[in-house]
């Protein structure tokens, strides 16, 4: 998709903006990193100029069927080659970290995107299993397999990982407020103190039909409409803070629900069970609500910060300490299984709630 989103527009902008810019990048003088790149070149101390499949596939500039730069892209962003770096398997010899960082030499043996590092986390190795991350935004990945599934429905195909030069892919939506909505309530409004009172609050809610859609820096997938803005609705005179935190929690789950209604749109299955992970799945509630709205069963892990645990997964995978990805799948449980605890008429009724105030917000232009 084109959107502000991704890398390559904001290249493009600042070579055609920034006094020099351009004229350095294409003397070799200029270089561009996602910020495992910069990270990877600092502690190396400037002897390491790479990154891995999953972050290239972000940029916007990288052929994920031929796994190389895309020359078309890079014509069509007017972006030169020699500014982009190396991309490696997930886990690969990286290089060392400089020992004026730590004391000593340490070897960096993995790198992969956040969200695909999560979906490693998570052990989701095998077709059809399904992830979504909960943090400051949301990301729900469905593993494609050697498949490359083109959606019809403005969903995202990625690569999911790539070791020992195969690739797996995967399908992902990506979702701007989750977290940052609470972030808000707490912060912008103050209507909580902190966001571990949510849960309690939540609970207390009367009003299901209270809707804050937390547009704030437009809709990601399935919408992809940078110009909506947020918007909360249903609101009367018994409406109360546990309501409008309620909404804010919920805003989160209805929009896994459109994306999971993409994905099924797009000929996936239903998945048996939805597994979760992100600073927002401890909260009771809010797991609860996603396994009542989705209408499947959703795990959370023991392990509940996944993207810190499926890199290291990687790391061991190229130190030996594992030797495959069976191996590893193994080590995955689960922590809390929840199960859906609504009619069908009440969540279509719920869910068709919110598709109306999504569609009150969404910007007018021609789309």
């Amino acid at each position: 998709m084109i959107d502000p989103y991704f890398s390559a527009t904001k290249i493009k902008w600042i070579l055609d903006n920034v006094p020099g810019a351009r004229e350095k990048a294409e003397q070799g003088q200029l270089r561009f990193g996602t910020v495992d790149t910069f990270l990877l070149w600092r502690l190396t101390d400037g002897k390491v100029y790479k990154t891995d499949a999953t972050n290239a596939s972000r940029t916007l500039l990288f052929n994920i069927h031929e796994q190389t730069w895309d020359s078309a892209l890079l014509d069509l962003f007017e972006i030169p080659a020699n500014m982009l770096p190396q991309v490696e398997d997930c886990a690969h010899d990286f290089g060392r970290i400089h020992e004026k960082w730590l004391g000593k030499p340490v070897a960096i043996g993995a790198i992969a995107g956040d969200q695909q590092a999560a979906l490693i986390g998570q052990a989701c190795f095998q077709p059809g299993m399904v992830k979504s991350t909960y943090g400051t935004g949301c990301f729900m990945i469905l593993n494609t397999g050697e498949q490359v599934v083109t959606s019809q429905n403005r969903l995202l195909t990625t690569i999911g990982y790539r070791l020992n030069g195969k690739v797996t892919y995967a399908v992902e939506g990506s979702i701007f407020i989750a977290g940052a909505a609470i972030q808000w309530l707490r912060d912008g409004l103050r209507l909580i103190p902190h966001a571990s009172v949510t849960e309690s609050l939540a609970n207390e809610a009367k009003q299901s039909h209270v809707y804050m859609v937390p547009a704030f820096t437009g809709l990601g997938a399935p919408y992809w409409d940078p110009n909506a803005r947020g918007a909360i609705f249903g609101l009367n005179r018994d409406t109360g803070i546990a309501d409008v935190v309620a909404a804010g929690l919920q805003s989160v789950c209805y929009q896994t629900k459109d994306l999971l209604e993409a994905m099924k749109a797009d000929g996936a299955a239903t998945p048996s069970a939805l597994r979760v992970d992100g600073g927002m799945v401890v909260n009771h509630f809010v797991v609860q609500s996603l396994s009542d709205i989705l209408g499947v069963a959703v795990e959370r892990p023991e392990v509940t910060e996944t993207t810190a645990l499926g890199v290291a997964y990687l790391a061991g995978l190229q130190a030996g300490v594992y030797q495959s990805l069976e191996e590893i799948s193994k080590l995955w449980c689960h922590e809390a299984s929840f199960q859906p605890s609504i009619s069908e008429a009440q969540r279509k009724t719920l869910y068709n709630g919110w598709l109306e105030a999504v569609e009150r917000v969404r910007s007018k232009v021609e789309r």
